[in-house]
């Protein structure tokens, strides 16, 4: 299943090419909110020069490499918006369709990013401070040599289907009456398979097989990579936690309840099933 391509326009980098001097594209994030500029067909990422957006930008700053052959920074905000001002705050998720995929996916990466860098300024072995990593997106300790890298949690998300139905389940996060599918974090031993048998048998007590994959998405909240998967229902039946599922049944395609975003994975996944039933 296709996402979108990350790399459509945009060739990553480590190290700037030339100094900051001219225009660049810069993703800007206060929060999980980014900085854009509204135009007649959503939002756009802002291309100005480093001083003229001095009013914008924080000084520290990640290089990302070339967004359609310009370079490309990501940065904290330090930004109060106001009616004036042509650039605007927004929510990231609120943006999926607002502006095209592939600047959506780096902005996704750029948050990400940003979050690595600010939550690995000291090395976790030794205590001191860590520095960036020349030739490599990592960070490294100059007093003990460990190196830190991006870090990447990946978390199966699992549409079961018995019968022309589908299994959905409320979390006690989600608000209304949401319901979605099984997900979970793969714990250290396990392959990713084993993990969508575990949370299924955890969380809402059954069993299940034939668990094919599906397609993945990067999810930086703060750095998952939701990994999709279908797969048949085998035995037992539906007992939820009462900690992290509140409510869980099974669904015909024609009387859903309420589902995510389009922006998801798990939506994604519910979509192509009721077009493709089995």
């Amino acid at each position: 299943m296709n996402y979108g391509n990350i790399y459509e326009n945009y060739e990553p980098g480590i190290v700037p090419v030339n100094p900051i001097e001219g225009a660049c594209y810069w993703f800007a994030f206060k929060g999980s909110k980014l900085l854009v500029e509204p135009d007649d067909a959503g939002f756009h990422i802002p291309f100005i020069t480093h001083s003229s957006g001095a009013a914008y930008f924080s000084d520290k700053k990640l290089y990302l490499g070339l967004f359609k052959g310009e370079p490309c920074y990501c940065c904290e905000a330090q930004y109060t918006e106001n009616e004036s001002s042509p650039l605007k705050l927004i929510e990231l998720r609120a943006l999926f369709g607002q502006m095209d995929e592939a600047t959506f996916l780096l902005a996704n990466r750029a948050l990400q990013l940003l979050n690595w860098d600010l939550t690995s300024r000291f090395c976790g072995k030794c205590g001191s401070a860590n520095c960036d990593k020349e030739d490599e997106r990592a960070k490294l300790c100059p007093k003990c040599g460990h190196i830190f890298y991006p870090r990447i949690s990946p978390a199966p998300i699992t549409a079961v289907t018995r019968d022309n139905q589908i299994l959905l389940a409320h979390s006690t996060r989600f608000p209304g009456n949401m319901h979605s599918l099984i997900a979970g974090f793969s714990e250290v031993g396990e392959t990713l398979e084993d993990c969508v048998k575990r949370e299924l048998m955890e969380e809402v007590g059954i069993r299940v097989k034939n668990i094919r994959y599906f397609g993945s998405q990067p999810w930086p909240y703060p750095d998952s990579l939701m990994i999709g998967f279908i797969a048949d229902y085998d035995s037992g039946e539906i007992r939820v936690d009462g900690i992290e599922i509140s409510h869980a049944e099974w669904f015909p395609y024609d009387k859903l309840p309420e589902l995510p975003s389009r922006l998801s994975i798990a939506r994604k996944i519910i979509d192509w099933l009721i077009e493709n039933p089995a």
